[in-house]
C-alpha cells in the first residue's frame, strides 16, 4: 500500500482528470496553470509521487502508472508515522510516552530506554533506530541549557 497526503491527492487527480486528454501525458505547464500550487510545491510533489512511483514524469510530461492501493492521509507526519516498521513504531511509542506534554526527552534517558528497557536493544541498533527516526522527520535533536534533548516534530 502506498501512503500519500491529501494534497498529493489532489495532484495525483488533476494528472488522472487530465491523461484521458493527453495520451503521452500531461504537459506540466497544464498542471502548473490549473493547480493553485506554487512552482516549488509542485515540482516537490510531483518528485514524491515519482519517488513511490505512482506517476512517471519525462520531458515534462506526466502520466500515472498502475498503482494497486492508495491510503491517503492528512499530513506528511502521518504519511512518515504509518511508513515505519514494528520496531521504529514501538520506539516512537516510547518516546511519545516519555516526551509527555513537555513534548522533550534527554538523549541520556532515550538512549537508556531504549538499551535497558523495553526493547533492550544493543548500541549499534539504538544508535540506528533514533537516526532513522530523525531522518523520516518524527524526533529532532536539540540542545536546551541543561544538556542534549530529542524533540517530537
Amino acid at each position: 500500500m502506498i501512503h500519500i497526503t491529501k494534497k498529493e491527492n489532489m495532484v495525483l487527480n488533476k494528472i488522472k482528470y487530465f491523461q484521458t486528454e493527453y495520451d503521452d501525458g500531461v504537459p506540466y505547464n497544464i498542471l502548473k496553470l490549473d493547480l493553485e500550487l506554487s512552482e516549488m510545491e509542485l515540482k516537490d510533489i510531483l518528485k514524491i509521487l515519482e519517488d513511490k512511483k505512482v506517476i512517471s514524469h519525462v520531458d515534462n510530461r506526466v502520466k500515472v502508472c498502475a498503482v494497486d492501493e492508495i491510503n491517503v492521509l492528512e499530513s506528511k507526519a502521518e504519511v512518515r508515522q504509518e511508513e515505519l516498521d514494528d520496531m521504529e513504531k514501538k520506539a516512537f511509542e516510547i518516546i511519545t510516552e516519555l516526551a509527555g506534554e513537555r513534548g522533550y526527552v534527554s538523549r541520556h534517558s532515550l538512549e537508556g530506554h531504549m538499551l535497558y528497557g523495553e526493547l533492550n536493544l544493543n548500541t549499534q541498533k539504538t544508535y540506528n533506530l533514533i537516526i532513522s527516526l530523525e531522518n523520516k522527520g518524527l524526533i529532532k535533536r536539540v540542545q536546551l541549557s541543561d544538556g542534549e534533548y530529542y524533540s517530537l516534530n
